[in-house]
């Protein structure tokens, strides 16, 4: 049985996922703002994928009879100073979400909450495959520097991203 605690903790991760979509949007509205819609449609995609994560914890918390409590969203950051702004600063997110997801899988260690522990493996590895490649688009963008070719090379690479729910699987 999940406690109050987790559930509760589960309950503020949920709302963590639409907040990360919701900074996403903010990052794509800027590349869009600044023509690069290549840069935007990859936000765009990186927000749906932020919102599949929180429906899968809406959809555990309701297997468990939970009832799913959905807080405002905060304010995320809408000024950056470049693309590569962007995702320097999708990183760092990405990085507070593991550390989120790292203290939601010890809670429910501490509470001997098998269950619970399986449904979070599934996160710690989405987490890994997303600091990784926030890490190497980053690498690339620092690589790519002032040359506007190589960056509309990339930008056009990045606008063919599509998320699938079922490749999250």
């Amino acid at each position: 049985m999940i406690s109050q605690r987790l559930a509760d903790a589960l309950n503020r991760q949920l709302n963590n996922e639409f907040d990360a979509a919701h900074s996403y949007m903010a990052m794509a509205a800027y590349c869009e703002h600044n023509n690069y819609s290549g840069f935007a449609n990859y936000y765009l995609q990186q927000a749906e994928e932020e919102r599949f994560h929180a429906m899968k914890i809406y959809n555990y918390l309701n297997d468990r009879g939970i009832q799913a409590k959905f807080a405002a969203t905060s304010q995320p950051k809408i000024h950056f100073s470049s693309i590569l702004d962007t995702f320097e600063s999708g990183l760092l997110q990405e990085k507070s979400v593991t550390k989120n997801f790292y203290d939601l899988t010890d809670l429910a260690w501490e509470e001997k909450e098998h269950a619970t522990i399986s449904f979070l493996r599934w996160f710690l590895d989405e987490q890994v495959e997303e600091e990784s490649s926030f890490d190497t688009h980053i690498e690339y963008l620092k690589r790519i520097g002032e040359d506007k070719n190589a960056l509309y090379i990339y930008e056009k690479e990045l606008g063919q991203r599509q998320f699938s729910p079922e490749a999250s699987e």
